[in-house]
């Protein structure tokens, strides 16, 4: 069995992080798929997920290490040339593991929407859910 669904969310600025851990798992729960995987592919090239804590410090080293990592000037693209480079260090979609109809993750991860881009916007996310 295949279900499909897009959800959209709207970002407000650069650097945004939301959690989408919960929504994930009401979709799931709306498959009625028991045993399988969930996809969650976000079709932007400047928007990439993450799987890990989401505790409020962890949230300002995150931004702190995109930034250390690929900070906003000195590239040859142009005015968001960090985005895209930010975009390579992270995928832009997570595949997890469905059982007796819940989504596995460890019990201090969460799946979160990183905004890589300039500023917010209105992003897509689809999900595929494939299972039985």
């Amino acid at each position: 069995m295949i279900f499909t669904k897009t959800i959209y969310i709207e970002t407000e600025k650069k650097g945004d992080i939301i959690n989408l851990t919960h929504k994930i798992e009401s979709i799931v729960q709306e498959s009625k798929i028991n045993d399988g995987i969930v996809h969650v592919f976000a079709p932007h090239a400047t928007a990439v997920f993450a799987l890990t804590e989401l505790e409020s410090n962890l949230r300002e080293d995150i931004k702190k290490l995109l930034e250390d990592v690929a900070p906003e000037v000195g590239w040859k693209h142009g005015a968001n040339a960090f985005s895209h480079l930010r975009s390579m260090l992270l995928p832009p979609d997570k595949t997890l593991p469905v059982r007796n109809g819940r989504v596995i993750r460890g019990t201090w991860q969460d799946l979160f929407f990183i905004e890589a881009d300039t500023s917010g916007r209105l992003r897509k996310i689809e999900l595929t859910i494939i299972g039985e």
